[in-house]
């Protein structure tokens, strides 16, 4: 109970530093302007498709509107939140050491992996905050499809996308506890985010069973199949382990600077 009290705690901290932070706000505003755009466009040019070849008479097969709009649209989110994931995560400890009080937090009753967890909640949550407008204007777009989207499919999708915004944020919070430099942290985090999402074109080339091992890490190749409502318990457990593992870190390095302090 006391370990639950203490994320809870921490929890509540960093929710309530997102909503009182300005930058937040700002990062919101363009992910929900940017979001907007894009969902307009791949809904305009997937009907704008379907009506010129109807109109045309040209045979092709039936078109899924409303799965096909899902998958562009939810292609997109991911290298979107690529970018936004790592302005959130990277003050999460960065500015604890830039204000003094990381040591004060490090030398805390608190155990470093309830912290940790704690931070990682409050960003995956004020993330979540930004996700809901979208989900709004979709259930709007979907409520008009016939036949109705099963609701699993875009669930899948959401819950994939919730998953890759964990494991990036995880990484990030590690590599936010490294430095003080907040910006240093952002740029970090984007660049092994990036690869990470590319690294199954580096797979292909390299091919055999080194490829093969690599093409498993890809955050792309995870992601991708639980937007096109793939249920493969792989693509779960590969983020698990990047949410584990940066938890672990981030504790780990905490826990090194604690004792360099006693």
């Amino acid at each position: 109970m006391v370990l639950i009290s203490n994320i809870l705690a921490i929890f509540r901290k960093e929710l309530q530093g997102y909503f009182a932070s300005p930058l937040a706000y700002v990062v919101a505003a363009i992910f929900w302007l940017l979001s907007g755009f894009f969902f307009w466009m791949i809904l305009y040019n997937i009907i704008d498709y379907v009506a010129v070849q109807d109109r045309a008479g040209v045979p092709t097969p039936p078109t899924d509107v409303v799965y096909e709009f899902l998958r562009g649209f939810m292609s997109i989110m991911g290298p979107l939140s690529l970018v936004v994931l790592p302005i959130l995560s990277m003050g999460l400890y960065a500015e604890e050491r830039k204000r003094g009080t990381l040591e004060l937090l490090a030398t805390s009753p608190m155990t470093n992996w309830a912290v940790a967890v704690g931070k990682l909640l409050g960003v995956l949550t004020f993330f979540s905050f930004m996700v809901l407008p979208v989900l709004a204007y979709e259930a709007i777009a979907f409520n008009a499809a016939t036949p109705p989207i099963p609701p699993t499919v875009p669930l899948l999708a959401h819950a994939g996308l919730l998953l890759l915004a964990a494991s990036i944020l995880s990484l990030g919070m590690f590599l936010s506890s490294l430095t003080d430099s907040s910006i240093l942290a952002a740029i970090l985090t984007f660049a092994l985010s990036l690869f990470l999402w590319v690294i199954d074109l580096i797979a292909r080339n390299i091919g055999g069973s080194v490829g093969e091992a690599l093409g498993h890490l890809s955050l792309l190749s995870n992601y991708s199949n639980l937007v096109q409502g793939i249920f493969d318990t792989s693509n779960l457990i590969l983020f698990g382990s990047y949410i584990i593992l940066g938890i672990f870190l981030t504790a780990g390095s905490i826990e090194a600077l604690r004792f360099q302090r006693s």
